[in-house]
C-alpha cells in the first residue's frame, strides 16, 4: 500500500491520500479525541502525541497537528493509517454522525429558495475545490443576508480560510444571490 501526502494551504494540516475511498459519502470531522471515539483509525490517529484533529473525505484523511512537527508526526501517521486498512476493520463504528452533532441548520422558512441556491452553489462550485485542499465546507445557517458555513479539515483555522471566505465564497454568492450581503465562520 502506497500513501501519497499532499500539503494544504494550512500548514497545520496535511493531506493523506490511501489510494482508495475513504468515505463512501459525506465528510466525518474529528476536531477531539471524543468525537474520534466513532472511527478505530481516528483513535489510532489521535494516539499519537502531536495530533489535534482528523478529518475524513471521500478520498482523504487530513490530520492537523498541535505543537508537533511534521518530520516526527508523519511516519506515525502513516504507520496508523498503512496498519488500519491492513486491519480489515471499518473506518466508523455503527452509525456515525457524518454531520456534526447540535450544529442544526437555521434559516426563515421564507428564504427556503434563497438556502437551496446557496447549497447548490456550495455543493457544485465551492466544495470541490476545498476538498481538493483537504478541507470542507458545510451550510449551516442564513439570517439577514447573512450566510453561516462551518469550516473542517484543512480549512479549519486555516490562515487562508477568512480570504477564502470574504473574496471567493462571499463574493460567489453576492454574484448569483443579491439577498446575501456577507459570508460569516460558525
Amino acid at each position: 500500500m502506497f500513501i501519497q501526502t499532499e500539503a494544504t494551504p494550512n500548514p497545520a494540516t496535511l493531506k493523506f491520500l490511501p489510494g482508495r475511498v475513504v468515505l463512501d459519502e459525506g465528510t466525518l470531522h474529528m476536531p477531539t479525541p471524543e468525537a474520534a471515539k466513532q472511527s478505530p483509525l481516528a483513535e489510532k490517529l489521535f494516539a499519537i502525541d502531536g495530533v489535534a484533529g482528523v478529518f475524513f473525505g471521500n478520498d482523504f484523511i487530513t490530520v492537523t497537528k498541535g505543537s508537533a512537527e511534521w518530520p516526527h508526526l508523519k511516519p506515525a501517521i502513516l504507520g496508523a493509517i498503512m496498519e488500519h486498512y491492513m486491519s480489515g476493520q471499518p473506518l466508523v463504528r455503527g452509525e456515525a454522525s457524518l454531520v456534526p452533532d447540535g450544529n442544526e441548520e437555521f434559516f426563515d422558512p421564507a428564504d427556503a429558495e434563497t438556502v437551496d441556491t446557496i447549497k447548490e452553489l456550495l455543493e457544485t462550485r465551492v466544495r470541490p475545490a476545498v476538498a481538493a485542499d483537504g478541507g470542507d465546507i458545510t451550510f449551516r445557517g442564513f439570517k439577514d443576508g447573512i450566510v453561516y458555513l462551518a469550516m473542517q479539515g484543512s480549512c479549519a483555522g486555516c490562515p487562508s480560510s477568512t480570504a477564502t471566505l470574504k473574496h471567493g465564497i462571499q463574493n460567489l454568492m453576492r454574484h448569483f444571490l443579491p439577498d446575501v450581503r456577507e459570508v460569516q465562520s460558525v
